[in-house]
């Protein structure tokens, strides 16, 4: 069974097993992702189900901290993962022995869990067609491009002008965060985390507010309306440069994360 947790309200009867059939098939594809990922190999030859790939695997093994998870779910999204600590720093990370995970992997004892993650659609120019649609495991940020002048945007959630009247917000910009992603960089924005829902950030504003947190299904719309910003997401090398009038849909992505753990999670804040 895959477990809910970070915004996900599948009835059990509904949920996906496949990936529980996965473990019961007689080997199971693994792709190793990270640095020093050589000294898994061993460990991993020991369990005639591991069969270790280098393309379409059904898990990967991800050897680092939490940039290192992050970063194999933008080069291969929504890939089961299975997160082995070998970071000073990694909260979402399995901190127990490589040969304990590996050999739970290898018997079917990791635990499975669904995370939210974000879609954000681009649209340059008040064209009506979108120039670029990114993914987001953790959050999509949106700061001034120019360190002495403030970014000016509007905000609408579900069609709704924030605070009414299209008011107009002022300030280093603002951030979309995923629960998942309420823990990073979000919580030290807000001193808080959050367990279900998206939430919104706004970064150094004329707002009296420092975030809020809205329903899983909301939709929000950002137009800038003085530039010029640059957008980026997670911890990817790829910026989106911003300017007037361009406009930022952001909403719950179809598609979710599956990350495993060494045993049951109770809440989203908990290590893994």
């Amino acid at each position: 069974m895959i477990r809910n947790i970070g915004g996900i309200e599948t009835p059990e009867n509904e949920i996906n097993l496949s990936i529980d059939k996965n473990l019961s098939q007689s080997s199971i594809r693994v792709m190793l992702f990270g640095n020093g990922v050589e000294s898994l190999i061993p460990i991993c030859k020991k369990y005639s189900r591991i069969k270790l790939v280098t393309e379409n695997p059904e898990f990967i093994i991800t050897f680092g901290g939490d940039g290192t998870l992050i970063s194999a779910e933008l080069s291969y999204p929504c890939v089961p993962k299975v997160p082995i600590l070998n970071s000073s720093r990694g909260h979402r990370c399995i901190p127990h022995p490589p040969e304990e995970v590996i050999r739970r992997l290898a018997e079917g004892r990791l635990i499975p869990y669904r995370y939210t993650k974000l879609q954000c659609t681009i649209y340059i120019g008040g064209n009506a067609d979108p120039a670029t649609t990114i993914e987001a495991l953790n959050e999509v940020i949106v700061e001034k491009g120019r360190i002495n002048t403030a970014l000016r945007f509007k905000l609408w959630i579900d069609g709704i002008s924030y605070e009414g009247n299209e008011r107009e917000i002022l300030g280093d910009g603002f951030m979309i965060s995923t629960p998942f992603g309420s823990t990073a960089y979000f919580s030290n924005v807000t001193r808080g985390i959050f367990w279900r829902g998206i939430g919104v950030a706004f970064m150094a504003t004329n707002e009296p507010v420092t975030h809020m947190i809205l329903p899983e299904e909301s939709v929000l719309e950002v137009k800038i309306t003085r530039g010029p910003a640059v957008l980026a997401h997670d911890n990817s090398q790829e910026f989106v440069a911003l300017n007037t009038g361009d406009i930022i849909v952001a909403r719950k992505s179809p598609q979710d994360a599956i990350i495993y753990s060494y045993g049951i999670l109770k809440h989203q804040s908990e290590p893994f």
